[in-house]
């Protein structure tokens, strides 16, 4: 299946700790989305759903490949989940493992034999017919590719260029959570059990979010070296609480971090363990710049009052009818919340439109017959306005009166729906016809 498609490759052993697992990066990209599955050695999760939750896919691809590079893990993106897993072995550089930046064949057919499994078990036999890349794979006769190999090799190709359809088995959330990790080297001190011990904050973060969870109580255990004095015992381990359910790593890391400074360890650590003790369901905060209140139907007043103080006065206004006939000056729009404004009654007979033209569109005549969009047939009407003899457009000579004598009638176009136009009453051209407004 085509679409975003991110592998999680764990990288070498570093100079402190062992790779993190596939399961472990499985489970820590379910809180992106819940299209994560196992394939072979990596990790692959489908984001192409869940991009705009993250404010785009640029974003969701910064934040992925942020917690990557902590987890030691290697991110490529690719539109298959194969071809992900194949950059993700071969490419050495982010940029080259951006499987999006050319067409997918132009990127594969560079890459060696051994970064698709199906098709490296054959490597001994392809390199002797002179196969070095995927590309020279694909020029081979495919009859004869399926005569003589398995048929895994021709389904691997095929699916790492998005030529058949891959099928996978996306992995569930666990009830509980814990995570172990091995550390490269002993570790003599407490505060330095931390750098290991982020690592596994990172997943359990991951876990949280999947499951809607926050952590109350966490546990953080290691293991003795078994070169270790008798009285020094198997092994240690430290609860840090939180006053309320939280999802943050950060401040998960800082508290752990006070409480590691004041431990001594009895002997060096060899591996850790991590711990969710305690969770609760979490409760999430509204990101809406609507409250809560007014989606409960309470007083609008009062909500709006709140949106305006957390954006300025100026920035929130409502509707406000007045007392005259034109529908260009029926509406004021007040941003004084406080102020009590009356609101007058539509004096007009017909539904007027929801959506009104700053200036109206003078229509074509046929036949003496109004077009837009093909011929109108009038429905209902006339409405006649006549008033704004007394306003005018400004304080100078120049001002222009803005007196409005017109016949509205709702229209209805073959193609643009229902329409509000009118015709100018005592002017030079009688006959004219003008649109003033449209009808959702």
């Amino acid at each position: 299946m085509l679409g975003h498609w991110a592998a999680l490759l764990p990288q070498s052993a570093t100079s402190s700790t062992s790779p993190t697992d596939a399961n472990a990066l499985g489970i820590w990209a379910l809180q992106f989305t819940p299209r994560v599955a196992l394939l072979e050695d990596s990790a692959v999760a489908e984001v192409s759903g869940s991009a705009r939750l993250f404010g785009g896919m640029e974003q969701l691809c910064a934040q992925m490949e942020s917690g990557a590079e902590e987890l030691c893990a290697h991110l490529a993106w690719a539109p298959t989940a194969t071809s992900a897993l194949a950059l993700a072995r071969s490419a050495a550089t982010p940029a080259q493992r951006n499987g999006f930046r050319l067409p997918l064949s132009k990127i594969l057919d560079p890459l060696p034999l051994a970064s698709v499994t199906a098709i490296n078990a054959h490597q001994a036999t392809l390199a002797r017919v002179g196969c070095r890349t995927l590309g020279d794979v694909r020029q081979l006769p495919r009859g004869g590719l399926g005569r003589r190999f398995d048929k895994g090799l021709l389904s691997a190709l095929d699916q790492a260029y998005g030529l058949r359809p891959e099928v996978h088995q996306w992995i569930t959330v666990p009830e509980t959570f814990s995570a172990r990790l091995e550390l490269m080297s002993r570790v003599d001190t407490a505060p330095a059990l931390l750098f290991g011990a982020r690592r596994l904050l990172l997943q359990m973060g991951g876990w949280l979010i999947a499951r809607r969870l926050g952590v109350t109580a966490f546990t953080l255990r290691w293991a003795h070296d078994v070169m270790r004095a008798k009285d020094a015992g198997t092994g240690g381990e430290i609860t840090v609480r939180t006053a309320q359910p939280t999802q943050s790593i950060e401040h998960c890391a800082r508290l752990l971090s006070e409480h590691l400074a004041k431990v001594t360890l009895a002997a060096p650590a060899g591996d850790i363990e991590l711990l969710a003790a305690e969770v609760l369901p979490i409760v999430e905060e509204s990101r809406s710049l609507i409250p809560e209140t007014l989606r409960r139907g309470a007083d609008t007043d009062l909500a709006l009052e709140r949106i305006q103080a957390r954006l300025g006065e100026e920035s929130v206004c409502r509707p406000v009818l007045s007392a005259d006939h034109r529908l260009e000056w029926m509406q004021s729009w007040e941003c004084d919340l406080a102020k009590r404004v009356a609101r007058a009654p539509s004096p007009y007979q017909l539904p007027l439109p929801s959506w009104v033209l700053d200036e109206p569109l003078r229509l074509v005549e046929r036949d003496n017959r109004p077009h837009y969009q093909g011929p109108l047939q009038l429905l209902l009407g006339p409405d006649r306005v006549e008033g704004g003899w007394w306003h005018r457009s400004g304080d100078g000579e120049d001002a222009k009166p803005l007196n409005a004598q017109r016949d509205y009638w709702l229209a209805l176009s073959p193609h643009a729906g229902l329409l509000w136009v009118f015709q100018q009453r005592l002017a030079l051209d009688q006959t004219a016809w003008f649109l003033h407004g449209h009808f959702a």
